[in-house]
């Protein structure tokens, strides 16, 4: 009687490491987030302190995502001929001189102004470095490090609106001038740091072409994602202008528990961020953006029906943990649908475009919703819109398959 000996079961294939350049731009985009975290809680008011309505300060955030979206496409060329990250030094430093100009306006007018100028070197290191996480991710471990990429903004909004909301108290004004050294310091960090390192040098060898919209358009996932991205830049939008107004103008709550309200929408994010980012390399990234719109659709949702403080901080921790989910898994798709096709390009500018056109419209048709009918309403068609996304998601194929057609 022979035995045969079982054949050997080949070892698991190692992760990559997280590229050094990947660490240099999460501790930099962590220095961002935290600059604009700290304006957050106090912008609206900011903006109200000027005898302005809700509508009027909520348009203070579409001022600046207006910019973003008429610059995106010159973004997008300044990415392909420049490279990413001397497109990416100079927007973190007009957005740095603009903010360090809306610290001292003295109108309503002049405000607007400065924070629309702010938008055109906002989408600048917007664009370059979402390029620039594409190309040097290693396409096993995408999710990973978008979840932490993502996670470091929001660790970074988690303390920043905790620090803006007791900068309030010594001036509106205060916040503004500690963004912009925040973002100085961001500037100071990635010059030094990536100086000379191989993967963000301009490449030098012809051009690969970059991905047709047509392409781009035939694939169900990308038609889903640019959806996704306008829904996803109104929920943001609402997030940042309406939700602390909600705290103040409903709840009756100090501008600091505002920017707490904030923090704690940031928390819920940063919680599933970088496991959702890990768990979509594994399962794909649609079960993780239906799984988290839907949540983030429940929450809104029930976020509008209450008048209860401690509530209203539980639906929107649970509110975060929804778009915690869908970020990484987003970033992640765009990433495998774009893979080999060369820096910047109109796919990667339409998707920014789509989520500036969201973060334009939702402060202002959320803010009008609210003045005339409502906060319940604002937030209701904003839970609406999150399940319209949901949908889109399910019924197209994930990106981590062989084909990733409609």
């Amino acid at each position: 009687m022979t035995t045969t000996e079982p054949e050997p079961t080949a070892a698991p294939a190692a992760r990559p490491a997280i590229p050094r350049e990947v660490w240099v731009m999460v501790c930099a985009s962590f220095v961002i987030a935290l600059g604009y975290g700290v304006v957050a809680p106090a912008l609206p008011e900011f903006a109200r302190s000027f005898d302005v309505g809700v509508t009027a300060a909520s348009a203070v955030v579409s001022a600046f995502a207006v910019m973003r979206l008429v610059f995106a496409p010159t973004s997008g060329r300044l990415v392909r001929k420049l490279g990413e990250q001397p497109v990416y030094l100079l927007g973190l430093l007009i957005v740095a001189l603009s903010t360090l100009a809306a610290a001292f306006s003295q109108n309503y007018w002049q405000l607007i102004v400065f924070r629309g100028l702010g938008g055109i070197g906002s989408v600048m290191f917007t664009v370059s470095a979402m390029g620039l996480i594409i190309r040097i991710a290693p396409p096993a471990i995408r999710g990973r490090v978008s979840g932490l990429y993502s996670s470091s903004f929001v660790l970074g909004s988690i303390s920043g609106p905790l620090l803006g909301g007791a900068l309030v108290g010594f001036g509106l004004r205060v916040p503004f001038v500690v963004y912009a050294v925040a973002l100085l310091v961001a500037i100071a960090v990635v010059r030094w740091q990536l100086r000379g390192s191989p993967l963000t040098a301009i490449d030098t060898s012809p051009t690969v072409a970059a991905m047709p919209m047509r392409a781009a358009l035939a694939i169900g996932a990308y038609r889903s994602a640019v959806l996704t991205a306008m829904i996803f830049g109104w929920v943001y939008a609402m997030r940042v202008s309406l939700v602390p107004l909600y705290f103040a103008i409903v709840l009756h709550q100090q501008p600091g528990v505002a920017g707490l309200a904030l923090a704690t929408y940031a928390c819920g994010d940063v919680l599933a961020m970088f496991p959702s980012g890990r768990l979509s390399d594994r399962v794909g990234r649609r079960p993780l953006i239906v799984a988290g719109m839907t949540v983030l659709a429940l929450a809104t949702a029930a976020l509008a029906l209450t008048e209860s403080v401690p509530l209203a901080f539980a639906f929107t921790l649970v509110a975060g943990v929804g778009t915690g989910m869908v970020s990484p898994a987003q970033q992640a798709a765009l990433a495998d649908i774009m893979y080999g096709h060369g820096r910047g390009g109109p796919v990667l500018v339409t998707f920014q475009m789509c989520q500036d056109v969201g973060t334009v419209v939702g402060p202002v048709v959320g803010g009008f919703l609210a003045q005339m009918w409502g906060f319940p309403v604002a937030f209701g068609v904003t839970a609406a819109l999150a399940a319209v996304a949901a949908l889109a998601w399910a019924v197209v194929r994930d990106t981590t398959s062989a084909t990733v057609g409609s």
